[in-house]
C-alpha cells in the first residue's frame, strides 16, 4: 500500500453562513469553496462564482452532496438540524457558535489553521484587531458617551447580541441593553415591554433588521417613543446586516466603523 499525501486541509468547502466565505476569500483561499449560503453578499463576486446552497434554517442536502464535500461550516444552534442531516450522510460538518468578538477572532484563525493559513490569517486578524484597539481608545476620549439601542428585529422587538454590543462599547457608546445581550438566543432578547426602550432613553437608535430593511418611520411611530431622544433628534440609523450580524470580518471592520462614525458625529455635537 502506498500511503497518500498528509491533507493540507479541506479541499471542497461549503459555506452555509457568510462570515467563512468572506474569510476564506480574504485569505485568498476561495478555490476551495464549492457552495455557499444564498444570504451571501461579500465579497460581492461570490455569489457570482459559487453555487447557492442553503438559507440560514434550510439547506439544500441533496444539492450540497453532489458537490461532494469534504467539509461544511455553519454557525450557531439554529443549523443543529441541518449539520445533523449533513453527518448521518457522512459528511465532516464544523459548527462555530461564536458570540462575542473575542469568539469571533477565535473562530477565525480556526478556520485559517484548517485550510493551511494560520500565519496569514493571524496577520489579517492581528490587523483588524490593531484597528479595534484604535477605534475604542478614540471612543474612550470621546467628550459624551451616548445611550445606544441596537434593534436586531421589530416584531417582536429584538436587542443586539453580545458581539454588536461589545462593537457598540469600542465604537464610544453604552448599549443600553447590555445585560441583555449577553443571552445567545434570540428569544431571549426580546424587549418584552416596549415601553421599556423609551424608559432608557437612547440617544442613538441603530437599526439591522436581519436582512429586511430598517424603517426609521415605523421606529418614530410606535406608541410611548416620540420623547425618546434618538426619536427628537432624528437619530436613527441602519446598519445593513451583512456589515453588523454576521460574526466575521465585517463585523469587525466596516460595521463597527459604521458605528463609531455615527456616535462621534453625536459625541461632537454634544460635547
Amino acid at each position: 500500500m502506498t500511503l497518500p499525501a498528509i491533507p493540507r486541509g479541506p479541499r471542497r468547502i461549503v459555506c452555509l453562513t457568510e462570515e467563512a466565505t468572506e474569510w476564506l476569500y480574504l485569505l485568498g483561499e476561495e478555490a476551495r469553496i464549492v457552495g455557499i449560503s444564498g444570504y451571501t453578499v461579500r465579497p460581492r463576486r461570490a455569489r457570482e462564482e459559487k453555487p447557492k446552497v442553503s438559507a440560514f434554517l434550510s439547506a439544500k442536502i441533496d444539492r450540497i452532496l453532489a458537490l461532494e464535500p469534504d467539509c461544511v461550516f455553519g454557525f450557531s444552534d439554529l443549523q443543529a438540524d441541518i449539520a445533523s442531516e449533513l453527518v448521518r450522510k457522512g459528511v465532516q460538518v464544523t459548527i462555530f457558535n461564536q458570540r462575542s468578538v473575542g469568539e469571533i477572532f477565535a473562530m477565525l484563525y480556526q478556520v485559517a489553521a484548517m485550510v493551511g493559513r494560520a500565519e496569514d490569517g493571524l496577520r489579517l486578524l492581528e490587523a483588524m484587531r490593531s484597528r479595534l484597539v484604535e477605534i475604542e481608545a478614540a471612543g474612550r476620549a470621546l467628550p459624551r458617551r451616548p445611550r445606544v439601542y441596537f434593534e436586531e428585529w421589530d416584531e417582536p422587538q429584538i436587542c443586539g447580541i453580545r458581539w454588536v454590543s461589545e462593537l457598540v462599547a469600542i465604537a464610544g457608546g453604552d448599549d443600553c441593553f447590555a445585560e441583555q445581550a449577553l443571552a445567545p438566543l434570540g428569544k431571549d432578547r426580546i424587549v418584552a415591554d416596549p415601553l421599556e426602550v423609551p424608559r432608557r432613553d437612547p440617544e442613538i437608535i441603530f437599526g439591522s433588521w436581519c436582512g429586511k430593511k430598517f424603517r426609521p418611520e415605523r421606529v418614530v411611530a410606535r406608541a410611548g417613543w416620540q420623547d425618546v431622544s434618538a426619536v427628537r433628534e432624528g437619530q436613527l440609523f441602519e446598519i445593513k446586516s451583512a456589515d453588523i450580524l454576521q460574526p466575521g470580518p465585517a463585523a469587525l471592520t466596516d460595521g463597527v466603523a459604521q458605528l463609531h462614525a455615527r456616535i462621534v458625529e453625536w459625541s461632537r455635537a454634544h460635547g
